[in-house]
């Protein structure tokens, strides 16, 4: 009986799903679709233009549709009309299993009438959408990237014109997919290229994309084998911990980093002696990483970083001074790493990055509701580099209650821990939150609110006050016990 509902239920979900994207289909038609695609190494730029037209009155909600391998990589999604910063609303709009296809509704600004037009671009930044080819190499070699994709974008409408746009970042374009016969959508050449510029199209009347049949049928996949003269730098694990001190003042941010050389593995060993002779003609190879510039915030104080064997010298760091309090400020402050090997192709690097700010360059208090309101950083960028695995820790002082917070994006896992560390008597509140896939377009702040009575600020001091009290007493006591056997 209970398979029997579940069937049902299940052929009813998929009957209103396809009900819902027939519908969609009679709403709109693609008179235009033109992507491009930005290679990079970790992160690719997509930028899609749908010039839409509306085939009903009060046409409003636009559908996208992303494939499977397509969906996987996308970290990223944000859409807007033409010429406009402002994002339109984004949710999404189901899955159909036949096709293995994720939907999104788009909500436009203003309800189209019939016969009106309206340009939606639509940007995403993928993940993991390059590999190394070849998959080895020397550290004389150069490095080559290769990215593989789905050939016409997915649409649940029926299109006039396709364009599809490969932008390489170096003119060295080692090879490209060519389609074959195309004769149904084009009569001229289906491929062509300009510089460092592979276009695909344009395809003519290209129907429902966003089918199994099409998919099936109809759809292609392409490549394109790249030059890449920049290191591919993935971080696989981040934790950051932003500790919260009323007694001091202070913010101390400390961050635990893995990172990861993606570009091709070294062949054979390493060599000291090529590597210096490299730097010395002033030409590294690009798959090679002997440092990192990050941007750190600014008043930053008492900066440290080590990894697993010690204290890590070669570094260094340029502050900037404390913005003016309610005032924006585009300063910060450099942080120069050098690790103590050059990372080569496929090797890891695991280390600890931690500073002081002055509480006051991030906190506030709302004399209205009593609340401390403190401003975290989401994480430190590491450019073009994605991280794989994050948690962030916000340590609250001890006796904080009425925690909450507000992220910038919704983690995947969130929850409130309590966190023990010197002094404390009945531990601290610490929000937990954790992130996959996060890019530099993810960067943000972090809002805690927290209060915190009379009697938690008296908690530390009345506990170090007890402590020397027990040691007076110890020390008391202990000088007039007599243990001796025989007394003089």
């Amino acid at each position: 009986m209970v398979r029997r509902w579940r069937c049902r239920l299940s052929l009813l979900l998929s009957g209103l799903l396809s009900l819902g994207f027939a519908s969609a289909e009679n709403s709109f038609e693609n008179t235009a679709i033109v992507r491009t695609v930005e290679l990079g190494g970790s992160l690719v730029q997509v930028s899609t233009t749908y010039a839409v037209k509306a085939l009903e009155d009060d046409a409003r909600l636009y559908k996208l549709a992303l494939g499977k391998r397509e969906h996987e990589r996308t970290s990223w999604l944000e859409a807007r009309i033409k010429g406009q910063a402002a994002t339109l609303p984004l949710e999404d709009a189901g899955y159909d299993p036949e096709s293995g296809i994720y939907f999104y509704s788009v909500e436009l600004p203003t309800p189209l009438k019939m016969n009106e037009t309206a340009n939606v671009v639509v940007d995403t930044v993928e993940t993991h959408a390059t590999y190394p080819w070849p998959e080895q190499a020397s550290q004389k070699d150069g490095q080559s990237l290769k990215s593989e994709r789905e050939l016409f974008v997915l649409s649940p409408y029926a299109t006039a014109v396709e364009r599809i746009k490969f932008r390489s970042p170096s003119p060295t374009v080692h090879s490209y997919t060519d389609p074959g016969n195309m004769d149904e959508f084009t009569m001229e050449a289906p491929v062509t290229k300009s510089g460092a510029t592979i276009t695909y199209g344009p395809y003519h009347n290209v129907p429902v994309t966003a089918s199994k049949e099409f998919l099936q049928n109809k759809q292609k996949t392409v490549a394109v084998h790249y030059s890449y003269e920049s290191p591919v730098l993935e971080v696989t694990e981040y934790h950051r911990a932003a500790e919260i001190s009323h007694w001091g003042a202070n913010l101390n941010i400390e961050d635990k980093i893995s990172l990861h050389n993606a570009g091709p593995s070294l062949k054979g060993h390493f060599s000291r002696l090529e590597y210096q002779a490299s730097n010395f003609y002033g030409r590294p190879p690009p798959h090679i990483i002997p440092g990192l510039s990050l941007q750190l915030p600014a008043g930053i104080h008492s900066a440290y970083y080590y990894d697993l064997i010690g204290n890590v010298s070669t570094s260094r760091l340029r502050t900037a001074l404390s913005p003016i309090k309610g005032m924006q400020s585009n300063q910060f402050s450099l942080l120069e790493l050098r690790p103590r090997y050059p990372l080569m192709g496929g090797w890891n690097y695991s280390f600890t990055l931690g500073w002081d700010s002055p509480l006051e360059d991030y906190a506030g208090y709302d004399q209205t509701t009593g609340n401390y309101v403190v401003a975290i950083p989401l994480m430190t960028v590491f450019p073009g580099a994605v991280v794989d695995e994050a948690e962030i820790k916000i340590i609250m002082p001890e006796g904080a209650t009425d925690v909450d917070f507000f992220p910038p994006l919704s983690p995947i896992e969130s929850y409130v821990v309590t966190h023990v560390t010197y002094l404390d008597t009945v531990g601290r509140p610490a929000v937990v939150l954790k992130y996959r896939q996060l890019t530099p377009r993810h960067a943000g702040t972090i809002y805690v609110t927290y209060k915190v009575p009379l009697s938690a600020h008296l908690k530390k001091p009345m506990a170090v006050a007890a402590a020397f009290m027990g040691l007076f007493v110890l020390g008391f006591v202990i000088k007039r016990m007599d243990i001796r056997i025989q007394k003089k």
